[in-house]
């Protein structure tokens, strides 16, 4: 072939080359620089054209002309959530709550009895009304007379005393309609039992649905429910329904503990699969500031089961505008589809009452279909992808070194070189969006991309590409290489990025974790074009083997930005309530570096292809500064909107009162108690205009007074007590009405060295007591739950009452060496809470004063603290 016709083909002339240039450099293609930009769009496209539709898929919404064909119906359900939003409020201890809510899933529930296929099924309604108490967090929780709605469904001809507990709840938080939590789950479980009673459909197992009012208490009604209700042994399987978001599809979140055969029959029957691996490792960390009923059910009822929950728009989660009017059918009927689809399955399934500790690693592609397997074969698989691309690196090497007519030694040796690159590529793909977050945090501008989230793409997707890509850049532009072509390499470039993640993939599964599997198939992805080329000629000609890598890097492309993707839009509502201490933009960036690291690793060192990539390089850089600038200087990077993306401002309208031992008050102020949980803290309200002047730190109070002296009403507000603000009010706050606290009998008992306190507790619908005996006194008995006594002073007790007020008599006894009890012996405080009050007239005003941007959770509180 003579040289003119060499000039044909870019592939021939690298391959011929090698030979007739040898000691000379080998020329870099003259692919034009806009041909690589146009490549990034072209993944662009794919990500906006595939990647996002799929995510927000829903399915068709059936209507009532679908009746009888034993279908779950939306319209049905929708018109239910429509009446369960109009209740509003739906707090513990409240009528709407207590009787109003309950009543409506009561009616409900026996239109569909009058309506029961009775030749087929048996259906049993049961209102149990609970008390008891456990330990969670190092705090006691108490609960009196919350309730529960269980409905039991059973088959006539079945013989098994096995059953399945599907698990939703129906109180709120304060200020929310519960619309999507879980109003949403309430009447999907009501439209499922429709379905189910008014078909001839044959279950094996009984099943049980439970509607319990307690949760948003820290799950109490459900653990009323798994320790005391005659029904809760026969259960073996739960299915548990909530939400962290409201108006899209739910995800599968948690599974097992253990039995891996649930995510089997998930894969099978949930007609729209929304599930990963990842999430349930990444919500058992604890990192998730939320929690739902399958804790207890797991810790105390010794069940198994699967976790799912809304999880899109989490913006709304616990405020008053998690609405009806923002739930589509189309989700109802998403939900309704895989809740009758897998009750209907495990219903019948004979492994119900198997327990196993086997996991299984799964995931849904693109919602699809679900992949699934067991973790052992996970952890096996893993390994050998990794070895697998270890050792078809090393061939291609060896390929590269006899196409090259250069030893083995010579190869390996420039490679070790090129995997050096690649690992400061990767720290640099990771670090950089790092660094961008801690910049932005530590010049006060965390969670720019809060309200538009597009800015995550120049904030942390650029500089990560920027990472990636431009230490290779360095390295082809610099190296004197004349042995090799520049095809091979960068061929060489892309297998060290291959070694990296196999070295990261074997580390990782080393230390345990199934989301390995990410890495695992990304690796796959790249083997088999490797594998190809190696087969074929391709490997050798020019850079014909990138044709066959770009095409299979599709697959991993879609799915992994679909995963990262599902992740941030998951997540960074979240940022919001992640508390003061942690900065939210250094998980949110590192999940963007991830994401683009597995989505965009191999394809972002192909645009090297170009001799003028630098102008590649220089844009993803001018797109990051632009961002940077647009975040950091306008108005786009506030994160706050009103109504679709606030700041939650929670605080407590406090009047604290302390007393002495001879009963004389020596302090009593009012004031707001601030649990501000975002990053920010309070520097958006103080830009908005709210006079915060005089707020303090109530830390120095810590160090002085029982849990800080103040009303802590639930674990939140505990667990962030340190960043706990104090506004000072002149006007006192207007108390709730009755004495908190008497004292019944103050009895020194038979030994001499113990002395009985009969104590009589008043305690409105959310109340905290506080005990710290003196440090020469020890509590030896008391009235409350006796385990808790092991755990070292001081104690703190969370209570609330459902349809029971009654006050609460506790019983301590107190044991001191020297007998004398003519002294200060404990110290006692009670915080009361009035959560269904606005409060008075002065709070209200202050309230009109917070912007639209903010929406505020706040209610009246009192603190007593009393010195026996």
């Amino acid at each position: 072939m003579a040289d003119k016709d060499l000039l044909l083909s870019a592939d021939s002339i690298e391959s011929a080359t090698v030979k007739k240039n040898a000691g000379s450099k080998a020329q870099i293609p003259r692919i034009p620089w806009f041909v690589s930009g146009g490549f990034i769009l072209v993944w662009v496209s794919l990500f906006l054209g595939i990647v996002v539709p799929l995510f927000y898929r829903l399915p068709s919404a059936n209507t009532l002309d679908d009746v009888g064909k034993g279908v779950f119906i939306a319209e049905r359900a929708q018109a239910n959530l429509y009446e369960f939003d109009k209740i509003g409020v739906k707090l513990v201890g409240s009528d709407a709550n207590e009787n109003q809510t309950a009543q409506f899933i009561l009616r409900e529930l026996k239109l569909i009895q009058q309506n029961v296929r009775e030749e087929y099924f048996e259906m049993e309604i049961d209102v149990q009304v609970v008390s008891g108490s456990y330990v969670k967090g190092g705090a006691l929780y108490i609960y009196q007379a919350v309730q529960n709605i269980a409905v039991k469904i059973k088959s006539k001809r079945s013989t098994s005393n096995d059953c399945l507990l599907v698990n939703t709840h129906f109180d709120s938080k304060p200020t929310s309609p519960s619309a999507g939590d879980a109003g949403h789950m309430v009447v999907t479980c009501l439209e499922v039992i429709r379905v189910i009673t008014s078909s001839t459909d044959y279950l094996e197992h009984t099943v049980i649905f439970l509607f319990n009012g307690a949760e948003e208490n820290s799950l109490q009604a459900s653990h009323g429910w798994i320790t005391q209700h005659p029904w809760a042994p026969s259960c073996k399987v739960v299915i548990n329904l909530d939400a962290a978001g409201s108006g899209s599809k739910e995800i599968l979140f948690q599974t097992g503990p253990g039995a891996s055969w649930l995510v089997k029959y998930y894969q099978k029957h949930a007609k729209h699969p929304f599930a990963t691996t990842m999430a349930e490792e990444i919500f058992q960390t604890g990192i998730v500031p939320s929690d739902t009923d399958f804790r207890i059910f797991v810790s105390f009822g010794d069940l198994v089961g699967l976790d799912l929950g809304q999880c899109v728009n989490g913006y709304v989660y616990h405020t008053k505008y998690d609405r009806y009017d923002i739930i589509p059918r189309d989700s109802i009927q998403n939900t309704g589809d895989n809740v009758l689809g897998l009750v209907r399955a495990l219903a019948n399934a004979p492994e119900l009452s198997e327990t196993s500790p086997e996991k299984a690693v799964f995931f849904d592609v693109l919602g699809l279909f679900l992949v699934n397997y067991s973790a052992e074969t996970g952890t096996t698989l893993n390994y050998a992808v990794a070895a697998v691309a270890i050792a078809l690196v090393y061939i291609s090497l060896l390929r590269i070194a006899s196409t090259a007519e250069v030893t083995s030694d010579q190869i390996l040796s420039w490679f070790v070189l090129i995997l050096v690159v690649q690992v400061v590529a990767f720290v640099l793909g990771l670090g950089l969006p790092i660094a961008v977050a801690y910049m932005f945090d530590k010049y006060g501008l965390t969670m720019t991309y809060f309200s538009t989230p597009v800015l995550s793409l120049g904030l942390y997707v650029c500089p990560s590409l920027l990472g990636l890509a431009l230490p290779s850049y360095v390295y082809l532009k610099r190296q004197e290489n004349t042995q090799l072509t520049y095809a091979q390499q960068l061929q060489m470039v892309l297998h060290g990025h291959a070694v990296v993640l196999s070295v990261l993939g074997i580390a990782l599964n080393y230390y345990g974790l199934r989301t390995t599997y990410i890495i695992t198939w990304t690796l796959i992805f790249y083997i088999i074009p490797l594998a190809l080329n190696l087969l074929t000629t391709l490997h050798d000609r020019g850079y014909t083997w990138t044709g066959v890598l770009k095409v299979i890097q599709v697959a991993p492309f879609l799915y992994n930005s679909y995963l990262f993707y599902t992740f941030i839009v998951i997540l960074t509502p979240m940022m919001g309530r992640f508390g003061q201490n942690t900065n939210p933009d250094l998980i949110i960036s590192a999940l963007a570096a991830l994401g683009t690291i597995l989505s965009m690793g191999f394809l972002v060192l192909l645009i090297h292809m170009s001799r003028r990539s630098g102008l590649i390089l220089l844009g993803f850089l001018a797109v990051s500064a632009a961002t940077i600038y647009v975040a950091s200087s306008t108005q786009i990077g506030y994160p706050y909107r009103a109504k679709t993306n606030v700041e939650r401002v929670y605080y407590l309208h406090v009047r604290r009162i302390f007393y002495e031992y001879d009963g004389t008050v020596s302090k009593d102020e009012s004031g707001y108690l601030f649990n501000l949980q975002d990053r920010r803290g309070s520097a958006p309200l103080i830009e908005a205009g709210v006079d915060l002047t005089g707020m303090v730190s109530i830390a120095p109070d810590c160090e002085k007074y029982l849990f800080c002296g103040m009303p802590i009403p639930d674990s939140r507000y505990m667990n962030a007590r340190l960043n706990g603000t104090w506004l000072p009010r002149v006007e006192p706050v207007e108390t709730i009405p009755g004495k908190p606290m008497e004292v019944l009998s103050r009895k020194l008992l038979d030994d001499g060295k113990t002395l009985q306190l009969v104590i009589r507790l008043h305690f409105t619908t959310h109340s905290s007591l506080f005990i710290e005996p003196y440090a020469d006194v020890t509590i030896s008995k008391w009235s409350l739950l006796a385990s808790y006594l092991s755990s070292p002073p001081p104690y703190f007790v969370f209570f609330s009452h459902g349809v029971d007020a009654s006050p609460l008599d506790l019983t301590i006894e107190l044991q001191k060496s020297n007998g004398n009890f003519n002294v200060p012996v404990l110290t006692l405080a009670i915080g009361r809470s009035s959560m269904q009050s606005k409060g008075d007239a002065v709070a209200q005003a202050f309230a009109k004063t917070f912007p639209d941007s903010a929406v505020t959770i706040e209610w009246p509180a009192d603190h007593h603290q009393y010195i026996l």
